[in-house]
């Protein structure tokens, strides 16, 4: 079983920090930063270390929003509010192979009108998403999971 963990980057200026994935013969589509839990590490070490690698990030972990359960993964979101981040120093080894396409730091708005407008996957989570934002929901103030 493969664990993976992706984190809900909130903004102080309450935007949603996400990646555009950009691949040959594929339309563009945005993901949450994140990335593989390896052998020994906590589910929270491995969010701390994939921030780092990917947008140079430090963040204030809030809670545990979704598990999302497939056959031989489970991938783990995380809502936390972005202290600091920098797409300039990244450094994590995907970035390093050009065939994996091309990775940009955007900030959406965090309104169900912006969420709609791009293509997030996995598609389970920006419908979580956008059903608190539909709601007017908090996302700060949910309960956590765990």
């Amino acid at each position: 079983m493969t664990d993976r963990v992706r984190a809900l980057l909130i903004t102080d200026e309450g935007k949603l920090l996400t990646i555009k994935r950009t691949r040959p013969g594929q339309d563009p589509y945005w993901v949450l930063p994140g990335g593989g839990v390896e052998e020994g590490e906590t589910l929270l070490d491995a969010l701390a270390r994939e921030l780092r690698e990917e947008l140079a990030a430090t963040a204030d972990i809030h809670s545990l929003l979704h598990v999302l359960s497939r056959p031989g993964e489970n991938q783990y979101f995380y809502l936390a509010r972005v202290r600091t981040w920098s797409f300039d120093d990244r450094s994590g080894p995907e970035f390093t192979d050009p065939a994996r396409g091309q990775y940009h730091m955007e900030q959406i708005p965090l309104s169900a009108e912006a969420l709609q407008e791009i293509d997030l996957k996995p598609a389970e989570i920006a419908k979580v998403i956008l059903g608190h934002l539909c709601h007017g929901t908090d996302l700060l103030g949910l309960p956590t999971l765990a």
